[in-house]
């Protein structure tokens, strides 16, 4: 009889078992020029989570505007985590409850996992000649960015030429806003995001140079050809910091938590940082950095620090309603 049993038994663990494995699905909400990125992101960790947990995760993507993700996320998109393009659209969440306050200290270096900076890209040959930030302001030069009132990537190309100009050739601040006024003048329309601005120069012929995350650089010249496109890096740049966080509300609504901390710590795992450095990201490992250094062309970066005390207050001063931005902005003149 014990024998007769054991095929039974044997049966009901394996049934248990496969029970007891969980089909978890997660939603991050993420700003436009990441869609590539964690879509290999997603793969890799959900063969982690299954080897180490059992369970099968599925990760769903939402892209936008940065801004507009974070507003999303306020109307009730149920993401669980958000890896926005800058910091003021997490503290959004923060003030309203659904991020931690202290949401910088929950993972390494400030919840930043990994950088990029702002470059230009120009038509093959680089028939306007731009090399650095005052070229933009040539006579004739049309200048395609994104809207900083909707796209996080848009405040850090703003930020870019505002820090270039305030902090190169011994400029001060009056210099930097008339920077800002001039160049704008050269922007002949305002797309709402990161993507959109890339879709319309590399794609629908507008404009002669696009100001651009390094990484949305590289990605347009691999998928539309070095035969159209070009990378011009200037001598001085920004060190753009998108952060993660988790959706606090969300994931102990939906009892997601262990899961979505863990997606949000491999990102620093030399397996995600490897990722991180074929999606054209500069990755914060100090080992997956050095093997890619080749690919990362040297320049002199600066921080949102060395323009301000904070994010809070450079969003105050230039992106909210009746700062520098709307002062200096006046679409009415192109």
């Amino acid at each position: 009889m014990r024998f007769r049993l054991l095929p039974w038994l044997t049966t009901a663990v394996l049934a248990l078992g496969t029970a007891q494995a969980s089909n978890i699905s997660l939603l991050n909400a993420s700003y436009d020029p990441t869609r590539e990125l964690y879509q290999a992101y997603n793969t890799a960790f959900s063969r982690y989570w299954l080897n180490k947990t059992g369970d099968h995760v599925l990760v769903r993507q939402s892209h936008g505007g940065s801004g507009k993700q974070a507003r999303s996320v306020l109307d009730g998109l149920p993401a669980d985590i958000v890896t926005l393009a800058l910091a003021p659209d997490i503290d959004i969440l923060a003030a309203r409850g659904l991020v931690r306050a202290d949401w910088q200290q929950q993972y390494p270096q400030h919840s930043v996992p990994y950088y990029s900076t702002i470059v230009f890209l120009v038509r093959k040959g680089n028939p306007k000649n731009i090399r650095d930030w005052p070229d933009l302001l040539h006579p004739g030069v049309q200048v395609i960015t994104p809207n900083p009132k909707t796209s996080g990537g848009a405040r850090w190309n703003y930020l870019a030429a505002w820090g270039a100009a305030l902090l190169g050739s011994a400029g001060d601040e009056k210099q930097a806003r008339d920077y800002i006024r001039q160049l704008y003048r050269h922007v002949p329309m305002l797309d709402t995001g990161a993507r959109a601005a890339t879709t319309s120069f590399a794609e629908r012929g507008i404009g002669d140079v696009l100001i651009t995350w390094e990484n949305e650089a590289f990605l347009a010249i691999r998928e539309l050809g070095a035969d159209r496109l070009e990378m011009v890096i200037p001598p001085i740049s920004i060190r753009a910091e998108p952060p993660v966080a988790l959706v606090e509300k969300t994931v102990a609504r939906r009892n997601t938590r262990a899961v979505a901390q863990a997606y949000l710590e491999y990102l620093y795992s030399p397996e995600a940082q490897e990722i991180v450095a074929q999606h054209y990201y500069r990755p914060t490992l100090a080992s997956a950095a050095q093997r890619h250094a080749a690919q990362f062309a040297p320049l002199s970066l600066f921080t949102i620090r060395d323009l301000g005390p904070d994010w809070a207050s450079l969003q105050a001063q230039h992106f909210s309603d009746g700062g520098i931005f709307d002062q200096i902005y006046q679409p009415e003149s192109h």
